[in-house]
């Protein structure tokens, strides 16, 4: 457009000079003037470049992001979450964003990555009014993640499988009804820290039983030990004491045989591993959860 108008310009300066004479001094600093005026002008009509980190274009992006997560486009609505994240970081809808972005995350089947976000949410906002329910979120996506497996846990050998996401799960937990103790989300997270720790009991002696049927009583022993010192009073240690008292008596130890079995009959008076061994119950402990 500039080099178009120069163009113009320059003949009809030859029009009113007069061909072959040249310009005055004058002339050519008004011609100069006139351009730069003209540069200037087409600079200040040309329409401003939105911005893209303001608050207006932000809350625009942010109820995209909820619209796709309401019908379930949850990858769409992870990539909106994360650039709120990066470009709103220090402000109430950046935190709004992260807690989104792990709940988006958890949905679309990434749990590891909705933990992340979530470690990196209490990690950056300790006094955050939304660190309960960041804690409280955490929990249940590790819980959530092995809540098959607790439900089959009668029913499954689950003698090689890797408890940490419930262990982790029980620690947020922990951490929610410790720091909160009369947040809304506290009365569930500790039924479920009863949940969990009758879980993991259950799967210590799975393993202890896993051992036993295999003849490595010294291995079964120790395991429904461990058990029964790391989970009190958890319905599961019922059968790791008769293990335990069972796996003694494999190996000759008399004193220790003894003294599970008077653990047992003082702890489980009308157990059924009392009248001579294990028997079928009609349901099992995490059946009336």
């Amino acid at each position: 457009m500039i080099e178009t108008w120069a163009l113009r310009r320059t003949s009809a300066d030859k029009a009113t000079v007069g061909a072959g004479q040249p310009r005055t001094a004058w002339q050519s600093f008004a011609l100069t003037a006139v351009m730069a005026t003209v540069v200037g002008l087409s600079g200040c009509s040309s329409t401003p470049k939105e911005d893209p980190n303001s608050q207006a274009n932000l809350e625009k992006l942010y109820a995209e992001a909820k619209e796709d997560m309401i019908s379930g486009s949850y990858d769409r609505a992870i990539k909106s979450l994360e650039r709120i994240e990066g470009r709103a970081a220090g402000t109430t809808l950046g935190q709004q964003a992260q807690l989104d972005l792990a709940w988006a995350n958890y949905k679309s089947g990434e749990r590891v990555q909705a933990v992340t976000v979530l470690d990196r949410f209490i990690k950056l906002n300790p006094s955050s009014p939304a660190l309960d329910y960041a804690l409280y979120m955490k929990g249940l996506v590790n819980f959530n993640d092995d809540l098959g497996l607790f439900g089959r846990i009668a029913r499954q050998d689950i003698s090689e499988r890797d408890q940490q996401a419930a262990r982790d799960s029980m620690q947020a937990f922990k951490q929610l009804v410790e720091q909160f103790p009369e947040s809304k989300y506290s009365e569930d997270g500790r039924v479920r820290i009863d949940y969990i720790t009758n879980s993991l009991a259950a799967y210590e002696v799975h393993v202890a039983r896993y051992y036993f049927n295999r003849g490595a009583y010294l291995a079964a022993a120790n395991r429904a030990q461990a058990a029964l010192l790391e989970f009190q009073n958890a319905p599961a240690l019922e059968e790791g004491l008769f293990i335990m008292a069972k796996s003694y008596d494999k190996l000759g130890l008399e004193q220790l045989r003894s003294d599970a079995e008077r653990v047992l009959k003082a702890s489980f008076p009308d157990s059924a591993y009392l009248a001579g061994g294990p028997k079928a119950k009609d349901k099992a402990w995490w059946q009336v959860w």
